[in-house]
């Protein structure tokens, strides 16, 4: 019988996320405050096995390969050094085999993460904003990620963009908004982002 899959689980009841490798890794230095690219993935791989680590101890059901914040668009900003370390495809690659390392033979989903990206903000278009969406998507299918999750997007526009494209693997797909009780940061009221 093989591994339940991340639907099944959720009909069965409760289901445990892990935590946040951005701010656990800002805090043990290994990340810069505001620019939160995880090149630590190819830089300092051990610091990440070990939070995965601390993370399945803690009896999470599912480990995060660490590509937040790892899309081309953003390892490329002025002012980023992870674009002259790491590619996208590169950090992906490296961030899923990590996580399945750790989880050797537990119990556990290994999910493909992305969010939300500069060419949004910077109003390139759907076009150039789910480009950079297929970049990772292409890893997460050659590594065969149990799901994939959008996460912490602030433009519900966006969120839908990226769902859109992410279906198209066949692939289970969450999504997780960065809104307040007002809405997105397009005053796209909080009703409507639901």
């Amino acid at each position: 019988m093989g591994k339940k899959g991340l639907l099944e689980r959720l009909r069965e009841g409760p289901f445990i996320g892990d935590g946040s490798y951005v701010f656990n890794m800002e805090k043990r230095g290994y990340v810069m405050a505001g620019q939160w690219t995880p090149e630590v993935v190819v830089e300092h791989p051990e610091a990440v096995k070990q939070l995965h680590r601390e993370f399945l101890r803690a009896g999470a059901d599912v480990l995060q390969a660490y590509t937040f914040f790892a899309s081309d668009d953003k390892l490329n900003l002025p002012g980023h050094a992870a674009g002259k370390i790491t590619t996208c495809k590169e950090l992906n690659e490296r961030a899923i085999d990590i996580a399945r390392e750790v989880a050797g033979d537990a119990d556990v989903l290994i999910s493909g993460g992305v969010t939300m990206t500069p060419s949004y903000k910077q109003g390139l278009g759907k076009e150039a904003v789910q480009s950079e969406y297929r970049k990772h998507v292409e890893v997460f299918m050659e590594k065969d990620v149990d799901f994939i999750l959008a996460e912490f997007i602030n433009q519900v526009e966006e969120a839908e963009w990226a769902i859109e494209m992410l279906k198209t693997t066949g692939k289970p797909v969450a999504c997780t908004l960065c809104i307040g009780p007002t809405g997105d940061y397009s005053d796209v009221p909080a009703g409507e982002c639901a």
